[in-house]
Formats: C-alpha cells, sequence, structure tokens
C-alpha cells in the first residue's frame, strides 16, 4: 500500500468525523471513533491535529467548502438584478438541499462547541465563516449586477446570515420546499429594494477587510 502523506489522511479524517457526527452526534465523535471510521491507527490523529479543537475547524470549513458557499448561478441573458440575485440564492439552496445531514451536524457543533470548555472560539470562527461567506456573496452579486447596496455591506450580510440560518434550521425540521423557496425569493426582494443602480467599489468597506 502506497504511504500516503499528511493531507490525505487529514482528509480522511476529517471526513469520517463528519459520517461518525451524522449517525452518532457530535458528542460521540470521539477520537477513537474517528480513527476507527477512517480506519487509520490513533497515533495518525494526533499526527494530523494538534487538538479536537483543530479536528471540529477543519469540519466546518469542509461543509463550508462544498455546501455553503455561494457561488453566482449563470442567470438567462439580459437577466436584471434580480433575477441574478434569485438565481444564486436558488443555487446556494441547492447545496443545503443536497447535504442535510451535514447540516443538520452544524447545528449540534455550534451548541457543542458552545457549551464544551475550551471550545467557544470553534463558534464562533464557524459564524465568522457564514458572514465571510454572505459578504462576499453581497460583494459579487453587486459586482456581476453592477449594483451597490444602500445598507453598510457587514449589517446587510449579518441580515443574511440571520435569515439563511434560520430558514435552513426551519426547513431541516418541516421539509417544507415550497415555504422555504417562496421565503427566499421574499429575501431576493428585500436586496432589491436596498440595492441601487452603481457600483459595489463605492460601497462601504468591510472591517478588518
Amino acid at each position: 500500500m502506497a504511504r500516503q502523506s499528511a493531507d490525505e489522511r487529514r482528509d480522511q479524517l476529517v471526513e469520517a468525523a463528519i459520517r461518525v457526527m451524522i449517525s452518532d452526534g457530535v458528542a460521540k465523535a470521539t477520537t477513537r471513533a474517528i480513527v476507527g471510521e477512517a480506519g487509520l491507527p490513533l497515533g495518525a490523529f494526533h499526527y494530523c491535529f494538534r487538538s479536537k479543537r483543530e479536528l471540529l475547524h477543519s469540519v466546518i470549513e469542509r461543509i463550508m467548502l462544498r455546501s455553503l458557499a455561494f457561488a453566482p448561478a449563470a442567470a438567462p441573458e439580459g437577466a436584471d438584478a434580480r433575477d441574478l440575485i434569485r438565481s444564486t440564492l436558488h443555487a446556494y439552496w441547492e447545496g443545503i438541499r443536497a447535504r442535510p445531514a451535514e447540516h443538520l451536524v452544524t447545528y449540534e457543533l455550534t451548541q457543542y462547541a458552545m457549551r464544551e470548555p475550551g471550545l467557544a472560539d470553534v463558534a464562533r470562527r464557524q459564524y465568522q465563516h457564514y458572514l465571510q461567506a454572505n459578504i462576499d456573496h453581497l460583494t459579487a452579486v453587486a459586482d456581476l449586477a453592477n449594483i451597490r447596496w444602500t445598507v453598510e455591506i457587514p449589517v446587510l450580510a449579518r441580515v443574511g446570515l440571520s435569515f439563511l440560518d434560520g430558514l435552513t434550521l426551519n426547513w431541516l425540521i418541516d421539509r417544507d420546499d415550497a415555504q422555504a423557496l417562496a421565503a427566499l425569493d421574499t429575501y431576493a426582494d428585500h436586496l432589491i429594494s436596498v440595492a441601487a443602480p452603481g457600483s459595489v467599489h463605492g460601497a462601504a468597506p468591510v472591517p478588518g477587510h
């Protein structure tokens, strides 16, 4: 068997951790359970991660990268700003619908991190990731649609995060696709209501950037 690199083993352990969390819950995702799921020796964990905290950060980043990042969808030629915003949000929502079990894990991760001594920074960084994804989304949409936001981007991003986070949890509970999409379109209308013609480059800067 070919020798695996540290990156390959890290990848195996992150995916194994996600599977264990989905099947057994975050609290039961012990180091031993994770390496067992990955088919690796216990020492592999400590070789790849300095702590369980570091692993949890990697789990959040992995779920973010494949499901939560906004990717501007291809809108029909001649589409206006609302169509562009709507198509992007719908593409994002398909990522949520494609991996419901993983998103359920993210809510459990938040609660677990906030209650577990020494892990509060995991929850903070988790929501910093989400907030930055919303900031990037708003900036990209404004560039593509040649609009500017009349609300400061960090504030508007926080509104979007609160809405999408609540909508996702609500959908995970009731799985009402029609109502979720209707709510998403209402949010698109709200974004249009705070958009004006012009370049995003004239918008308020993002703190810390």
